[in-house]
């Protein structure tokens, strides 16, 4: 190999030395944003999002998950919410522990597991007048076929699980 040659092979170990350790210390984003998991809430770590910008109160009003507009933004909880109208904001600062997803968005599936997924936007369901988020749709059945079987494990596992993750 030629002193040249030797020189840029280098430089190219070097390269992909310094992407290595830059992603395994977080510097480097994903391929996808994805929320974060040590977190009480589940927040989008790029944007900071709550519930990837749905807005909350919408689930309760609408029916189906609308998001929210730049416009219409609180900050509760350490994360940015977004709302389709002033008067959802309205309501939801009024009422957090209402119209917020329960077990910070987690998969109450999983929490009763005594495990900590963060939920998604999209896959969801109001049960006894909350708003409940779930990883993939499986879990959203399980859940829906047994609420009352569900809820107080989860409930029972929430507060461990709590201590686990960053406030």
């Amino acid at each position: 190999m030629t002193a040249q040659r030797q020189e840029k092979y280098r430089r190219r170990l070097g390269i992909a030395v310094i992407a290595v350790l830059a992603a395994f210390c977080g510097a480097l984003p994903p391929f996808a944003a994805e929320a974060a998991t040590t977190e009480r809430l589940v927040v989008n770590r790029f944007t900071g999002l709550a519930i990837d910008g749905f807005d909350p109160v919408a689930y309760f009003i609408d029916g189906q998950p609308v998001e929210g507009l730049p416009d219409f933004e609180a900050w509760q909880a350490g994360a940015v919410w977004r709302f389709h109208n002033e008067g959802n904001r309205a309501s939801f600062l009024a009422h957090p522990e209402i119209y917020g997803p329960q077990f910070g968005g987690y998969d109450p599936v999983d929490v009763a597991r005594g495990v900590t997924v963060a939920g998604t936007p999209r896959i969801w369901l109001i049960a006894g007048e909350r708003l409940y988020l779930f990883e993939r749709e499986a879990n959203r059945d399980v859940f829906a076929a047994d609420p009352g079987h569900v809820v107080p494990q989860a409930n029972a596992r929430w507060p461990e699980l709590l201590q686990t993750l960053a406030q």
